[in-house]
């Protein structure tokens, strides 16, 4: 089996770990009647998770992969792709999580957009640091003002 068969068949089964969670999570009394529960989106992440996995599994071979190799990832020369900045940007999102709490949302949510796009390439901080500011402060505004769910905001020093 080709490599992204097996990529397919790993994000099959997260994609149904996810959605057992999903659907077995205990919902509080006073979410039982809402239109929108906590496990609403979840669920139909993992129910289109599994779709899109039982499409790249069950997908017919292409013309590239019949004959040639383009678009098909070759293992015996990992090295010409950019892993370094694949593992920098995991290492950044676990970094943004453990600095959520004690950094605050809009932040660490800054920093983490400003170095994400500066981990990609992007060079031009007059562009970078502005969207960042503005992702952040967009982000902080809709989740806590429009869904009402409470985001802290600064640090823990502030309050």
């Amino acid at each position: 089996m080709k490599l992204d068969k097996w990529i397919a068949v790993l994000f099959l089964l997260l994609s149904l770990i996810y959605g057992y969670t999903a659907f077995t999570y205990e919902l509080l009394p006073f979410e039982l009647n809402t239109s929108f529960k906590p496990n609403t989106m979840p669920m139909a992440l993992s129910v289109l998770g599994i779709i899109i996995a039982f499409v790249l599994i069950f997908a017919p071979k292409t013309a590239a992969e019949d004959g040639g190799a383009e678009g098909n990832i070759d293992v015996s020369n990992l090295g010409q792709y950019k892993l370094g900045q694949a593992a920098a940007l995991l290492l950044a999102m676990v970094l943004y999580a453990l600095a959520l709490r004690p950094v605050g949302f809009l932040a660490s949510t800054a920093l983490f957009l400003a170095g994400g796009s500066f981990i990609l390439g992007e060079r031009r901080y007059l562009v970078m640091i502005p969207i960042a500011l503005i992702g952040a402060l967009s982000i902080w505004y809709l989740v806590q003002e429009m869904l009402g769910i409470f985001l802290r905001p600064w640090p823990w020093f502030i309050g």
